[in-house]
């Protein structure tokens, strides 16, 4: 792939690049628009074409970036196994190579350990905070074990029909009739990443936690949290939405990526929480160079 590329089914407007930075090479597609940049961080071993549907419902004058964390997607394998402190770094440097400086960041489950992180290391530069489906880490409630089990290997992801078979007991939510489209979600990824890179991803959530850090974090904080979430119950969004002092549960009666499958309910409530995509006046006098890609 070259440095700039449109693959297809990509929107025009979207470019995708290769960035060397923090010692990686990360696949970033970026969306153009008006004011802070939203940056998507997605689950845990799935590439950044599964956030395409909520991309499509999100106001189209918002800037969005996302990517492919180290070995998933098209980014190169890690050479080293790394946390999350040195992955939310190597974030701030890809913003840095994009000319990006404050942001607002979105973490779906496993991507929403590394927002999480981000915001903490980067409290100036992180503007708002949303949280979906996610919890504090290694310190949290677990979900049913028998379910847990089933995301230990990436085969989901690259074997879309076993995939669509576990999808109902592993999501919950609309997936339970919606079976078929978790594996059509699936397929539209371009790769589904390495076994080593999947195995990068779980060895970082199995020895983080915010728990304690969570106070510390100031930036506005939107909880999405569904009632039928069978890998994070419900009781880590009110755990998190007591610990976080600008803290706000949004309790919704879906299950694990209805985020992704319901995109045009959650894209919404996305904007609302935002507000609309423009350059805030404290941003234009502080920041006036870093509020788009590009400049």
């Amino acid at each position: 792939m070259t440095s700039e590329s449109v693959t297809d089914g990509q929107d025009p407007g979207e470019n995708d690049r290769l960035i060397a930075a923090g010692g990686q090479r990360i696949r970033v597609r970026y969306r153009p628009g008006t004011g802070v940049p939203l940056v998507l961080c997605n689950g845990i071993g799935a590439s950044l074409e599964v956030l395409d549907p909520l991309v499509e419902h999100l106001d189209s004058a918002r800037p969005v970036i996302r990517f492919d964390v180290p070995g998933t997607g098209e980014s190169a394998n890690s050479p080293m196994p790394y946390g999350f402190p040195y992955l939310a770094w190597t974030l701030g440097r890809v913003l840095d190579r994009l000319e990006v400086g404050v942001v607002d960041i979105l973490g779906l489950s496993w991507g929403g350990a590394l927002a999480q992180q981000f915001a903490f290391q980067n409290p100036r530069r992180c503007r708002r905070l949303i949280l979906v489906a996610t919890g504090t880490g290694a310190m949290m409630v677990p979900g049913n074990p028998r379910v847990l089990s089933k995301m230990l290997t990436p085969r989901r992801f690259s074997d879309p029909e076993y995939g669509g078979s576990i999808a109902a007991e592993l999501y919950g939510g609309v997936v339970r009739h919606h079976g078929r489209d978790v594996a059509e979600l699936l397929i539209r990824q371009l790769h589904a990443g390495s076994k080593i890179g999947y195995m990068h991803q779980l060895m970082a959530g199995a020895v983080w936690t915010s728990l304690f850090a969570l106070p510390v974090i100031r930036q506005r904080t939107l909880i999405v949290a569904g009632e039928d979430d069978p890998i994070i119950p419900m009781i880590n969004g009110h755990i998190m939405s007591r610990l976080m002092p600008r803290g706000r549960l949004h309790r919704h009666g879906g299950g694990h990526i209805d985020l992704v499958l319901n995109a045009s309910v959650f894209g919404p409530v996305i904007d609302d929480f935002l507000g609309p995509p423009r350059i805030p006046r404290r941003l234009q006098r502080d920041h006036p160079e870093h509020l788009t890609p590009g400049g």
